[in-house]
């Protein structure tokens, strides 16, 4: 057991007016499994990178471990699987690699397939049973459930939850509970670490942040008050005093008994006006304490234009063919106005095609077909597929590498209304700075943001997003769930966070 220790640590990116980072301190045991919370662009990434000495800072960051990072840079993935293991990590024994496999349940003829022929999830199995190979290594987890479905990330879960010494970034929260002990958050203004999972932790936060708003609420009608008084008191002061000098007449003869009397009177009037500063000061001190660290999430407002028709979308014994190969069959399910229906199974297994075949259907051209698939076959369908005539479609893609250029000339493209799209973006914890910045520098979170906030200002009649959540962070996946919650829009949705779809979903087609 041994500890990393972080001290008054600033980092800034060259270029930058503000810090990532400012005088950040905090200490980390080396056996713990730490979940790693933050917004989109806080600088979770940023301080991995940190800690692999990738960028120079100021501060000290002190241990008596090497870090490792996830997930490995793969650079010739037409390799077999066995040689890309080898080229990570050439000490490997080849028992403790299927030791380490047999915990994730893969399949035993992944090692001599090539690496680029293997689903998203056997590679990210893969990468983690090299990582855990290593030994007095502390292991930092970069977002391995990104495009894992359900049943992948309750293995990799339970994987981890076998482990220890790592920092695990994930916004999947059910995810999370399942396999941390310890949360290390990035918030406004610091950095803290609280021991428990996920769910404990955001308890805490709610309740530490909903005291601070009502102590604050208070504290602001508490400095009103006394500043108010104080301006009284001080008038009282102020009269009394000239009536002391001479500078009002008095009804009474001056003696040296009355200015006496006069003068103990504005001293005592004086003394209450400094005390009444003191306390207004106090609080406003006390006030400036509160609410760094409470992260606000705007409700979003959703404009949903109706169909005349209630059924949207039906599908009857529907089968979807590449050339000859069939991706699915038996398909049946019904939209109707205000559900929203999840497409859930196994990756691989056709939920992107059925969404190609809907949009098809509905006569929607894509700006690039292969932000579904990069099949070069023609989609072809037996069964029944039915949408309701003028059906406006909404669509979010799982890919983010198209957007690149500056901000305002993508709003002009899509022909979105300017004011509305940077509204939804700004709600989103979007920094105004960013809408200068080139969209290829954004984070993948941020460019997610991006698609999702383009596909909010449309005003259609069903959204279908395909994966929408990776990348995001927690506090804007909340922010969803409180929208779809909240004005019931049409949806399709292919999402594998657990704790989303049991909160949105009003249907669930498993294929």
């Amino acid at each position: 057991m041994s500890r990393i220790d972080v001290s008054h640590l600033t980092f800034y990116y060259e270029g930058s007016y503000e810090n990532i980072f400012e005088d950040v301190s905090f200490q980390i045991d080396t056996d713990w499994k730490l979940g790693f919370i933050g917004r989109n662009g806080r600088g979770k990434t940023t301080f991995l990178n940190l800690l692999l000495e990738k960028y120079e800072y100021r501060g000290t960051i002190s241990q008596s471990v090497a870090f490792d990072y996830f997930p490995y840079e793969v650079k010739d993935k037409t390799k077999q699987t066995i040689e890309v293991v080898e080229e990570i990590y050439p000490q490997y024994e080849f028992w403790e690699l299927c030791r380490e496999w047999s915990y994730l349940q893969g399949s035993e003829d992944v090692w001599f397939r090539p690496f680029d022929t293997l689903s998203h999830g056997e590679q990210t199995k893969v990468l983690l049973a090299v990582l855990f190979l290593k030994e007095n290594h502390f292991m930092l987890i970069d977002e391995p459930t990104n495009h894992l479905d359900m049943e992948a990330r309750a293995i990799v879960c339970a994987y981890l939850k076998r482990k220890k010494g790592f920092i695990l970034v994930s916004h999947d929260r059910t995810f999370l509970d399942g396999c941390i002990d310890h949360v290390l958050s990035i918030n406004k203004n610091n950095i803290e670490i609280v021991a428990g999972n996920f769910s404990s932790w955001w308890e805490n936060k709610e309740r530490q942040d909903a005291f601070e708003l009502a102590e604050n609420k208070r504290l602001k009608k508490d400095i009103r008050r006394l500043t108010v008084a104080a301006r009284q008191a001080g008038n009282w002061a102020d009269e009394v005093e000239s009536t002391k000098i001479g500078k009002k007449s008095l009804k009474y003869e001056k003696s040296i008994d009355t200015r006496a009397y006069v003068g103990e009177k504005s001293r005592r009037m004086q003394s209450r006006r400094k005390n009444l500063e003191r306390r207004r000061e106090k609080e406003l001190e006390e006030k400036s304490k509160l609410l760094k660290n409470v992260e606000t999430k705007e409700n979003i407002r959703l404009v949903q234009e109706k169909h005349h028709k209630d059924l949207l979308i039906e599908a009857k014994n529907l089968a979807l063919y590449y050339g000859e190969k069939e991706v699915q069959s038996k398909i049946s399910f019904q939209l109707r106005q205000g559900e929203c229906l999840v497409l859930e199974g196994k990756n691989g297994c056709g939920k992107s095609t059925v969404l190609k075949a809907i949009l098809e259907a509905a006569d929607k051209q894509l700006r690039e077909q292969e932000e579904i698939s990069t099949r070069k076959e023609q989609l072809k369908s037996t069964g029944l597929l039915e949408v309701a005539s003028g059906l406006k479609i909404s669509y979010v893609s799982q890919d983010t590498s198209h957007l690149h250029g500056k901000m305002q000339d993508y709003i002009v493209a899509e022909k979105v209304d300017e004011t509305l799209f940077k509204q939804f973006l700004r709600k989103m914890d979007f920094a105004r700075g960013h809408f200068e910045k080139r969209m290829e520098d954004f984070s993948e979170g941020q460019k997610k943001k991006v698609l999702l906030a383009r596909s909010l200002c449309d005003h259609a009649h069903v959204y279908i997003w395909d994966e929408p959540l990776n990348f995001i962070d927690i506090f804007s996946r909340i922010q969803l769930e409180e929208l779809i919650i909240k004005y019931r829009p049409t949806m399709i949705l292919v999402e594998h966070d657990k704790t989303f779809v049991e909160k949105v979903k009003t249907n669930i087609v498993r294929l």
